[in-house]
């Protein structure tokens, strides 16, 4: 019995699917890339950007024809695109020869829908609204030396061109001890080299349960392991980048000098409109902040260009904001419209051929920015 993954977005997928793998390998299924002679085929989907979306509809479109040579093969669609009401409603009607829809909250059930399907032979749509963090779901690691590990999940920020805590649910944190007890297990089997900390928003960990301390705190707590591993973490948010933070971040080896902290844009009026609760000047500081304590650390970012209402100004503020960090590297995006935001409603929307203008021309920047570097 053959199992074939496809993962689309962001790091968190990325583990989510090494636990759909840990639940179809203890249920006897070995993976194959093979999409082909898979008996179960899952499809675990993004919902940030409007082209991971219509990739993911297209590969499972491709897959009617297998479907129709073996009746017995298992389609199933899940994350954070079926986490959507109206998506999970239009995938089961657009495409009848998929199986099973599910979202994020439900992943932990993925074993006995299955054995549901596998027994009435009938298609599954199960959607549900909210839920709790749920422990005990082995992950079939496939990272290499890395394992991701999640210190929480959900986001409460509310960023207006996002849709994630829309379709991850607000903010809960994993208790400490079940972190701790999660990365001693990793420890033991000498097979890491690299622990990654994983959430939406990691430096707001403990905020609604102040009994599990802060993001800061629980570094040091795993710091203190015994063991040869270093420990990273993302994504951060620059306005809870604490000074503890950086402190703890200095003070410890096992800690990798490095810190992917989103800007999105380096502009006051967008930041504002964007909703991300920081000016460029603290930003910046915080910068300065993180170099003093620690000169040689690697710093990477994301940009969002593009973003309703954004002028020539507010993209020229943004270049030279990237001129003065000098990033080890920048993930630029073009602003996508996503169903449900506040800016989806926006008015002055971004013609295409000017976001694209201006993503290429960022990324130029970016290259100048890291010649100039290479060459010093």
């Amino acid at each position: 019995m053959l199992y074939n993954i496809v993962t689309y977005g962001c790091q968190m997928n990325v583990h989510e699917s090494e636990k759909i793998a840990g639940i179809l390998e203890e249920m006897g299924y070995k993976n194959t890339e093979d999409r082909e002679k898979a008996d179960i085929v899952v499809f675990n989907t993004c919902a940030i950007r409007e082209g991971a979306e219509n990739r993911a509809f297209g590969n499972i479109g491709a897959l009617k024809q297998s479907k129709k040579q073996n009746k017995h093969k298992i389609i199933i669609v899940c994350g954070c695109m079926t986490q959507q009401k109206q998506v999970a409603d239009y995938v089961f009607k657009t495409f009848p020869f998929v199986d099973i829809v599910l979202g994020t909250h439900n992943l932990f059930m993925l074993k006995s829908l299955i054995e549901r399907k596998q027994k009435e032979k009938k298609r599954i749509l199960d959607y549900m609204e909210s839920g709790d963090i749920r422990e005990g779901v082995n992950a079939y690691r496939t990272s290499g030396d890395n394992a991701w590990v999640n210190i929480m999940y959900g986001c409460n920020n509310f960023c207006t061109y996002c849709i994630v805590p829309y379709v991850r649910g607000r903010e809960v944190s994993r208790s400490k001890q079940d972190i701790l007890n999660e990365i001693k297990e990793v420890i033991a089997t000498n097979n890491y080299k690299t622990i990654t900390l994983l959430g939406q928003n990691v430096n707001s960990y403990g905020n609604d349960d102040k009994n599990q301390g802060t993001f800061a705190q629980l570094l040091d707590d795993i710091c203190k392991l015994d063991g040869d591993f270093k420990l990273t973490f993302m994504t951060s948010h620059p306005k809870d980048l604490s000074d503890e933070l950086i402190e703890v971040m200095k003070n410890n080896d096992k800690i990798i000098k490095e810190i992917h902290l989103p800007v999105q844009s380096g502009s006051n009026k967008i930041l504002k409109a964007m909703n991300r609760h920081y000016t460029v000047e603290h930003y910046l500081e915080l910068i300065d902040k993180l170099r003093k304590a620690m000169p040689n650390i690697r710093i990477t970012t994301d940009i969002i260009v593009g973003f309703p209402g954004e002028t020539d100004e507010d993209f020229m503020s943004t270049c030279e904001l990237v001129k003065k960090v000098k990033y080890d590297g920048i993930f630029a995006f073009m602003y996508s419209k996503r169903s449900g935001t506040v800016a989806e409603k926006m008015q002055n929307q971004i013609e295409e051929c000017e976001k694209n203008r201006r993503v290429n021309y960022l990324l130029d920047l970016e290259k100048e920015i890291k010649s100039q570097k290479k060459d010093k």
